[in-house]
């Protein structure tokens, strides 16, 4: 079968799970990119205020294409800037016979869905949930257009519970749900030979935290809806020179941020660090918390690249991911619960034996969380569609 997949530009989420697609040798994958300008790599990310270039291989081992894209302002971040009066043309002229698009709030995805329904199967994937939705008018016809919206796919491949929940409001039925769990390279955080918690010692020492500091880390952007001042608020109750807390990335409450720390020199700030070191900015940590208040924090991939690092995990139910990912491996809290945050981390230090089960268990947990998880369930639905065509 050949498989068109539509997305807006590389990511280090996906370009991996394409690479392991098209070598299964089980069916001919080309991806078609829509922002033209992300073929360059660099790009502007207005949440990390910054240029940012992923420095590991997106494009290796798979076929793809950069789709003329004649928005005059191109991005990922509003709807008519992915627009490529070409792209329906291209996808019937390499004779796809199912097309998968990822994300459909973009002019050219959107238009996909409707043409190709009802001549190909329509595949869809996207991460949405709930959790920020409010009762009222605005949630009734928002629900009345996502709903028509959902009419033109066939099957959805959703990546968690909160996920599921999504789709199944909006009308896909429970046959038409296909597991596609959001997922890392896990075999390029695990440190199998004990290289990266080497580097994060030295990093940890260049940085003045001690062998024996326990570090509490946060990796991400620093805006509104990741909550990273949560940080300032457990520095402020858990107390003592022993306690590090490690701020990781840029964005527009950075300047706030670190005037709010200028009188703690137990908190420290790294700028955005690329994927090649991030293993080693994990294994430098105790334990990862995303604190995140939304809207929209549909998964919290960090919490992946952490889990494979092997730390326990703290997230806000407003994560996404938060219930699919964290069992005994961490705790769920409400953004307000500073004090439970507290008591987990009192507990981790204190309790080694409780510490050392956890690091454990966020190893476990995310070897279901894989690349060929996805890869193997799109082969089965793909089968599936084969046999339903005979």
């Amino acid at each position: 079968m050949r498989l068109a997949v539509v997305t807006t530009h590389p990511i280090q989420y996906n370009a991996p799970w394409f690479r392991l697609l098209a070598q299964t040798g089980k069916l001919d994958v080309r991806v078609f990119y829509t922002w033209e300008a992300s073929k360059n790599n660099e790009k502007y990310d207005p949440g990390f205020k910054r240029v940012i270039g992923w420095d590991i291989p997106l494009l290796d081992g798979y076929d793809h294409v950069f789709v003329k894209n004649v928005a005059s302002q191109q991005g990922s971040h509003h709807f008519k800037g992915i627009d490529n009066p070409t792209l329906i043309q291209e996808i019937k002229d390499w004779k796809a016979e199912a097309v998968l698009i990822i994300g459909w709030a973009y002019k050219s995805h959107l238009a996909c869905l409707r043409y190709f329904k009802g001549k190909i199967p329509v595949l869809f994937r996207g991460d949405s949930t709930l959790l920020d939705e409010k009762a009222g008018l605005k949630k009734y016809l928002r629900r009345l257009a996502l709903t028509y919206v959902y009419r033109h796919i066939d099957y959805a491949l959703y990546v968690g519970e909160n996920n599921k929940q999504y789709f199944k409001a909006h009308g896909i039925k429970t046959n038409q749900l296909v597991y596609a769990p959001h997922a890392i390279d896990n075999t390029r955080f695990i440190d199998t030979d004990g290289s990266y918690a080497n580097e994060a010692y030295k990093l940890r020492e260049k940085m003045g935290i001690a062998v024996d500091d326990f570090v509490v880390l946060f990796a991400g952007k620093l805006e509104e809806k990741k909550n990273p001042a949560f940080l300032m608020q457990l520095a402020a109750q858990l107390k003592g020179d022993k306690m590090r807390f490690v701020i990781v990335g840029n964005g527009e409450l950075e300047t706030s941020l670190k005037e709010s720390a200028q009188n703690d020199n137990r908190i420290v700030f790294l700028d955005f660090q690329n994927q090649k070191i991030m293993p080693v900015i994990y294994n430098m940590a105790d334990v990862f918390i995303l604190p995140s208040i939304g809207p929209n924090e549909t998964w919290g991939l960090a919490l992946n690249e952490a889990m494979a690092c092997g730390r326990p995990v703290i997230a806000t139910n407003k994560v996404g991911g938060a219930i699919d990912l964290i069992k005994e491996n961490g705790i769920i809290i409400s953004p307000d619960e500073i004090g439970k945050a507290v008591s987990y981390i009192t507990k981790l230090r204190t309790d080694k034996s409780f510490f050392t089960e956890s690091k454990s268990a966020s190893i476990n947990r995310i070897q279901g969380f894989s690349f060929d998880v996805i890869v193997d369930n799109i082969i089965q639905l793909t089968d599936r569609i084969k046999q339903e065509r005979k």
